[in-house]
């Protein structure tokens, strides 16, 4: 009886301890959305108007060209959301085509802009352009330059 129960205790630990490895590593790479602000979408994006929001503070965005930055940032979005849904496309097809919609985008955007945004805006696409390459080259992440968690 005694072994039985012993038995019954470690087997208990056992399934203990791999309930909760496996739960730690869901939480480390699988965060839900409602673990992200609410104003963040799962990839790495604020929503259009907060951008928006975020692009009329760095630059100083006139009353005029808010809503036609907003649409651009709308558009990307739903063409990204509609990419993201698109299980036919191999992923570096993926990849390649929601590189194309942002720089269809930021052309836009940069389009909308004075000759004075358009040197901020290019400084802030470098900067961003640099922290993402050394994302991706495995260096050490943090907020990209420019990101709403930077303040």
């Amino acid at each position: 009886m005694l072994k039985l129960r012993l038995l019954a205790l470690t087997l208990s630990c056992l399934v203990g301890m791999l309930t909760a490895s496996a739960v730690a590593q869901d939480n480390g790479s699988n965060q839900p959305p409602s673990a992200q602000p609410e104003h963040w979408h799962g990839h790495g994006q604020p929503d259009p108007a907060k951008r928006t929001e975020m692009l009329t503070k760095q630059l100083d965005l006139t009353s005029d060209q808010q809503p036609k930055v907003l649409e651009a940032l709308k558009s990307e979005q739903s063409q990204m959301e509609k990419l993201r849904s698109d299980s036919s496309l191999s992923q570096e097809d993926r990849r390649g085509k929601m590189m194309e919609i942002r720089k269809s985008t930021n052309d836009q955007i940069r389009a909308l802009l004075t000759t004075d945004q358009q040197k901020k805006w290019d400084d802030m696409q470098s900067r961003h352009e640099q922290w993402q390459g050394q994302h991706h080259d495995g260096q050490k992440p943090g907020a990209p330059p420019d990101s709403p968690n930077q303040n």
